[in-house]
């Protein structure tokens, strides 16, 4: 894991490299890679890579980066790259490569990239197996080629004002840059409080993209861009049969990938099934395996509480357990560095950045995640919720014509008594669109003049037309549990779960990995996932080691964090996910405090 910068001065217009820029970008990353800086500027000063790196495969300083790849020994280099996460199946592209007559100086993920591309061009992207988010310089082409893993589990965001092309692992780090304009995306602020979270390629500043998930884009000397998406999750859904699968094997399978490394893995577990799951069969391969959970003296003795499953759980697979009780001292002290490393302002993530946090200080750089398994095997209440709403708003006629009065009308009584969402179930209900931005979404469209300049919030709203954006997803599925699984994956999986995982491991030099969220997995469970013929309890056999019975039949409770109890008594009209929204995101546009 690590950070990766770069500049492209394309134009015939466009000033030369600066290298003190382009260090000032890469050093902002600092702690996505604390173990080593490197930095190359070509000497027409026309392009510039920089990486900060956090050393997990190959330790060697051979394995640094930005790394060169010569055809031949002691001919120039025509690639370079700079590089951020991991490569799963290296081990296997690279054995094929060396029966191809290729040579390696490494035993890095990062070399076989390299060679790849020279062999496959920007098709390879399709072929890696991983987290990842790249730029490779390509000298006789004159061109730059990025690519960001299928999920989007890494980020990549740029810049571009027609002339240079600026990018980045984050947005604060490209701001640093000091040559982005400050002003606002309207769709990026609107989308933050519909969502709870800046939906993607939106940024809340208007001259930064992210580079959409399971996409490439080449960007050439004349300033041309060919953006191409090689992987689309609602697509795979929307095309798999229903055909026989070992979920078993295939679990087993992702998670044996997602050990592969040259320093120690362990796992972030709670009370829940898919920690414990990938607990049990990380335990099967790795002795001495350590793990980590979250406690709160709020929830003890109650059915928040993680800490005695957890540690049913670890002492069953004989893990090197340690629980790590936060405070609301600990949030107070710690919340600046929080909103700090917070890229892009979100609902959530304080739960990850916590026990990332313990994870670091127990000596791991590398911890394996439960995230994404109830995308996976539908264990959202959203699958049961979202249906049994569209089917019964879609049943009355007119609903979604008449639906806009009457919420008119229900909004300031909802809002005395109850959710203001409550006044649009008439509007929003009757289609799986609405319905997820009813069950998802933080404020409602109508809400947003209120809280953003109005102006603001009309083109927001009209640019990101989030309801079109979500219907998208959603079209094309011929079950209703694939359109919420499309829905969950292209929003609240992509924005909001995988960035946070991001963000708040990065702050402490940790690699958070996902093996539920795996193209292999995805794609070998499509046809199952959309079928809805997969479950939690089949999901729990997995382990050879079955899981403690105390798991098995749970109902699913959901991982808390006691913020609302944390805030001060002056701030009680603003408690609630509400009103930490608002404050987290104050401390991002405008950097008031919280």
């Amino acid at each position: 894991m690590c950070g990766i910068a770069a500049i492209f001065a394309y134009g015939a217009g466009a000033g030369p490299v600066d290298a003190a820029e382009l260090e000032r970008v890469r050093d902002a990353m600092a702690k996505r890679g604390p173990d080593g800086a490197g930095l190359w500027v070509a000497d027409d000063r026309r392009i510039g890579l920089g990486h900060r790196r956090l050393a997990i495969i190959d330790l060697r300083p051979e394995a640094a980066q930005p790394m060169a790849f010569a055809p031949e020994p002691g001919a120039n280099a025509t690639l370079r790259i700079t590089f951020n996460g991991e490569i799963y199946n290296y081990e296997a592209l690279r054995a094929e490569l060396i029966q191809k007559g290729a040579r390696f100086t490494t035993q890095s993920d990062t070399e076989v990239i390299l060679q790849l591309y020279h062999r496959e061009g920007p098709a390879m992207a399709r072929r890696l197996r991983g987290m990842f988010a790249f730029a490779i310089w390509d000298d006789a082409k004159g061109s730059l080629f990025l690519a960001r893993d299928p999920f989007g589990i890494k980020p990549l965001y740029y810049a571009d004002d027609g002339k240079t092309f600026r990018l980045a692992s984050s947005v604060k780090a490209l701001r640093t840059s000091g040559r982005i304009g400050d002003a606002p995306d309207p769709a990026g602020h609107v989308g933050y409080f519909l969502m709870g979270s800046v939906p993607e390629p939106h940024t809340l500043y208007a001259d930064i993209r992210a580079l959409p998930a399971g996409s490439t884009l080449t960007i050439d000397r004349s300033g041309a861009k060919r953006l191409a998406r090689y992987f689309d999750a609602p697509s795979i859904l929307a095309e798999a049969s229903d055909t026989a699968s070992d979920v078993a094997a295939a679990l087993r399978d992702s998670v044996r990938h997602h050990l592969v490394a040259d320093v120690p893995v362990g796992v972030f577990l709670s009370s829940g099934l898919d920690s414990s799951v990938v607990v049990g069969l990380a335990a099967e391969t790795h002795a001495d395996l350590k793990t980590f959970t979250l406690g709160f003296n709020e929830f003890k003795g109650s059915d928040k509480d993680e800490v005695p499953l957890a540690d049913l759980v670890a002492a069953h697979y004989a893990t090197r357990h340690q629980t790590r009780y936060v405070t609301g001292a600990d949030f107070a002290a710690g919340i600046d560095d929080v909103l700090d490393a917070m890229d892009q302002p979100t609902l959530d993530g304080v739960n990850v950045y916590f026990v990332a946090k313990a994870a670091a200080e127990g000596g791991l750089k590398v911890a394996l995640s439960g995230l994404g398994g109830d995308e996976v095997f539908a264990g959202y209440s959203t699958f049961q919720e979202i249906p049994r709403l569209v089917g019964a708003i879609g049943a009355i006629p007119g609903a979604s014509h008449w639906g806009k009065g009457f919420r008119v009308v229900a909004a300031p009584v909802a809002r005395r008594f109850a959710s203001p969402k409550h006044a649009s179930i008439f509007e929003y209900g009757g289609s799986y669109a609405g319905a997820y931005l009813l069950r998802r979404g933080l404020f409602l469209p109508w809400e947003i003049p209120e809280i953003l300049d109005p102006e603001l919030a009309r083109r927001g709203l009209s640019e990101l037309s989030i309801l079109t954006g979500l219907d998208d997803a959603a079209r094309g599925q011929r079950t209703a549990v694939a359109k919420v699984a499309a829905l969950e994956t292209c929003f609240y999986l992509r924005n909001q779960l995988l960035r946070d995982a991001d963000w708040a491991g990065m702050a402490h030099s940790l690699e958070i990995r996902t093996p539920f969220v795996d193209s292999v997995l995805f794609t070998a469970l499509a046809g199952r996932i959309a079928a809805g013929t997969l479950t939690k309890a089949e999901m729990t056999r997995a382990p050879k080691a079955p899981l403690p019975d105390a798991l098995i039949g749970r109902p699913k409770t959901g991982f808390s964090v006691p913020v609302r109890d944390w805030l001060s008594a002056a701030d009680a009209r603003e408690r609630g996910f509400r009103g930490w929204a608002k404050k987290v995101y104050r401390a991002a546009w405008t950097g008031t405090s919280v």
